[in-house]
């Protein structure tokens, strides 16, 4: 996710405190008892190919994975889209996936790759949307963090950086992404009425467990849970507003955890921020997009192969 500025810390955002932590902790009640919501059936025959689009961010492009396609949007034939679109017979894939990308992107070019919901059309019948990250300002996030960390290793610097204000900046970040994917999704199902959207939830970064692994993952030792509570709050609000919105959430997290980017390079899924294997700094390598692929597919296992 290459980019964007943390929310800036401000008094007014006190009161807005008690609001965010009602509904985070509302969100996993919400979600339980919210009706799964229905999969739009595109009423075609077998006999048909399947038209897929993924949207999405750097964790769906797959930058520095080989073979890189797109060099524009750090693009992977190898990333989780194509993936999914070798298992499925019949499946014709337009990926306009790209690194850096918000949900701003969806409507507006980037570089040399166009809006990103252009392709999405009405004869879509799949949509894959990764989105969110960058809104909350992932990549600055990580180097604001790895920057304080010196300051106390054994402590949480950048927790407290983040609450300042006395509000979590990185929680209300994570609220204030929740109307613009839900926008996001809003016009893909206007654009594509019969299309099944899946949203891709984020991988396990960081140890399960809230251990750390510093200097390879350069976070103070509190961070750790911190950091890795932040990603999963990400998570649960991308589950809340995919069932909200007549969408389908893919779990990533849960089949990636122990792969993190804390264990040893035959193990991990997801690259620390100087990479053994060809990814991005804090991104999946090629198991990592074979594992959300997994996660994918399992999702469309769940009602039918295309």
């Amino acid at each position: 996710m290459n980019r964007e500025t943390h929310p800036a810390a401000s008094a007014h955002h006190r009161g807005r405190a008690v609001a965010v932590a009602a509904a985070v902790s509302g969100c996993a009640l919400v979600v339980a008892s919210a009706a799964p919501a229905a999969a739009h059936d595109s009423g075609h025959a077998h006999d048909r190919t399947t038209q897929y689009v993924a949207l999405g961010d750097s964790y769906t492009s797959g930058p520095y994975i080989p073979t890189q396609v797109d060099a524009n949007c750090a693009r992977s034939d190898h990333n989780y889209p194509s993936v999914v679109t070798a298992d499925q017979r019949g499946t014709v894939l337009d990926d306009v996936s790209c690194s850096g990308a918000t949900t701003a992107e969806m409507w507006q070019a980037q570089g040399t790759n166009p809006p990103q919901l252009d392709a999405v059309q009405r004869d879509t019948d799949l949509v894959t949307v990764q989105i969110g990250g960058n809104d909350i300002g992932f990549s600055t996030i990580i180097g604001t963090c790895a920057k304080l960390s010196a300051t106390d290793l054994t402590g949480n610097p950048c927790q407290r950086y983040y609450n300042s204000s006395g509000a979590d900046q990185l929680a209300l970040a994570v609220l204030n992404t929740a109307p613009k994917v839900t926008k996001v999704l809003r016009a893909v199902h206007k654009k594509a009425p019969h299309a099944r959207v899946l949203v891709v939830g984020y991988p396990d970064l960081l140890p399960d467990d809230g251990s750390g692994c510093y200097p390879s993952v350069p976070f103070a030792a509190k961070d750790f849970p911190y950091l890795r509570d932040t990603g999963k709050r990400l998570n649960l609000m991308l589950r809340l507003v995919a069932a909200l919105n007549g969408a389908e959430y893919v779990d990533t997290y849960g089949p990636t955890v122990g792969h993190d980017m804390c264990k040893a390079p035959a193990d991990r899924w997801i690259e620390p921020l100087q990479p053994a294997s060809p990814a991005a700094p804090a991104h999946p390598n090629a198991k990592g997009e074979a594992a959300m692929a997994g996660a994918v597919l399992k999702q469309l296992d769940r009602r039918h192969r295309y």
